[in-house]
């Protein structure tokens, strides 16, 4: 089966990740809640563009680390990301984490929205985190498997 998980950048470096091994986890993250992968675009950006793209799509005056758009239909997710390297940068500072497991967190993170997973509402935001946390355990696992 060909994967249908796209990485790009866009005025940043793309990030020295093992994208298989993400691609993987992806497919098991969205498998754990009875999704299947349809084509995902992750793409990397600077925090002027994900301000562009919030204003403009959003109406939204601020930086965040994503924005996701969804085209999902029913048990197939598929969307857009877009994610800010200064702001995951920023916020891995702000929790004392390290870059590269915010910068996870945020893939999976877009990944759990398309998946029906909100974090606005009230009491939605712990439900959020918990699932981050449960996929950056299945990360960690298949890394180990490697």
């Amino acid at each position: 089966m060909s994967r249908q998980i796209f990485w790009s950048a866009e005025g940043v470096e793309m990030p020295r990740l093992d994208y298989e091994t993400l691609a993987r986890w992806l497919e098991e993250v969205a498998k754990s809640h009875d999704k299947v992968v349809g084509q995902l675009n992750y793409i990397f950006c600077n925090d002027e563009k994900i301000l562009s793209v919030n204003l403009e799509f959003l109406n939204h005056d601020y930086y965040t680390d994503i924005i996701t758009f969804d085209y999902s239909r029913r048990r197939l997710v598929s969307g857009d990301m877009f994610i800010s390297l200064d702001t995951v940068a920023t916020n891995a500072d702000l929790v004392g984490a390290a870059y590269e497991t915010e910068l996870y967190r945020v893939i999976a993170h877009g990944l759990l929205h398309l998946c029906g997973i909100n974090d606005k509402g009230p009491g939605e935001r712990e439900i959020m985190e918990r699932h981050e946390d449960d996929a950056l355990r299945l990360l960690n696992k298949l890394k180990e498997e490697k």
